[in-house]
């Protein structure tokens, strides 16, 4: 362990505040954990799971090696989307016999696109306490290193796997003026960004990121119509875990810049970027200096990428 390591983990303010807090007993406490990084894991998190009675979790197999990793051992409780209303009343009995008990899942934040909301309702009807321990997440973490700049942004998770029912849920969220967060498997992934393309325009940008802090993890943005061709430049872009992140739906007022930036996009693969602010001009009838300027800001932004 590194000097600073050694520092943070006996450090009595650091110890004192995570020790000090009030752990109630006969309380659930939704606990994230990491998301691929096994350091990715609070201080308090550790703590408590260390005092809780069991830990209900999604899958038994996964957690107890997590927990044997940071030295932990509680009996655990299989808590996984065919089984929550089931189980969430053992929960909630053992919550009322004074128990305390932690929620978690594989990756994460529970009941985020995974299991554990049910159990959550069930245990907020009974009027029991429900403290959540705040920790990784997926769809944070890629909005954080996105650089899609809006004040609004709509989590919609994983879409469905049958392309209408897919289709529907993209029309639904087409026009929102917010950036777009959803979740896919590596064997949709291409699929997907088809879809994306038909229901929202190529031009719009994206950022796919794939395997979030994790070794081979990767952020990349570029427009929905260059999505396709970088995720077929690499086989290993069709494994891990993505996050997709599409951003806002322009304005009315916006759709002349849209325009200008898709007729630029294209331009400036063959053209230098004068000349493709130019014939930019010539083609949507846009002042050729603030094609210009756009053109110089799209290409220092695909340098950065």
């Amino acid at each position: 362990m590194s000097t600073a390591e050694n520092a943070l983990f006996t450090n009595a303010s650091i110890m004192e505040a995570v020790t000090r807090q009030n752990y109630p007993a006969g309380t659930l406490y939704v606990v994230a954990t990491p998301i691929g990084n096994i350091a990715d894991i609070s201080l308090r998190a550790l703590h408590l799971l260390s005092l809780v009675d069991a830990i209900a979790c999604e899958d038994t197999r996964n957690t107890a090696q997590l927990m044997a990793r940071y030295g932990i051992s509680k009996p655990l409780i299989a808590a996984h989307q065919h089984n929550e209303r089931e189980v969430a009343e053992k929960i909630l009995a053992r919550l009322q016999a004074g128990e305390r008990i932690a929620l978690v899942s594989d990756a994460g934040t529970p009941g985020v696109s995974d299991p554990g909301a049910k159990i959550v309702d069930a245990v907020k009807l009974a009027h029991m306490p429900v403290t959540p321990l705040p920790g990784a997440s997926a769809a944070i973490s890629a909005l954080s290193a996105s650089g899609l700049i809006h004040d609004r942004f709509y989590f919609v998770g994983f879409l469905p796997a049958k392309a209408g029912q897919r289709e529907t849920v993209l029309r639904e969220v087409q026009s929102l003026p917010a950036s777009l967060i959803f979740y896919e498997a590596p064997h949709r992934i291409q699929e997907t960004i088809i879809a994306m393309c038909e229901v929202f325009g190529g031009v719009r940008r994206v950022v796919l990121a794939r395997e979030v802090s994790k070794l081979f993890e990767e952020i990349h943005r570029c427009s929905l119509v260059e999505a396709q061709s970088w995720l077929a430049a690499d086989n290993h872009r069709e494994k891990g875990e993505y996050v997709i992140l599409v951003e806002a739906a322009a304005a009315a007022e916006d759709e002349q810049s849209l325009e200008a930036r898709r007729v630029l996009s294209i331009l400036l693969e063959e053209c230098s970027v004068k000349q493709a602010a130019s014939l930019a001009a010539q083609l949507t009838g846009q002042k050729k200096n603030a094609l210009y300027q756009l053109a110089l800001e799209m290409k220092a932004t695909d340098s950065q990428d």
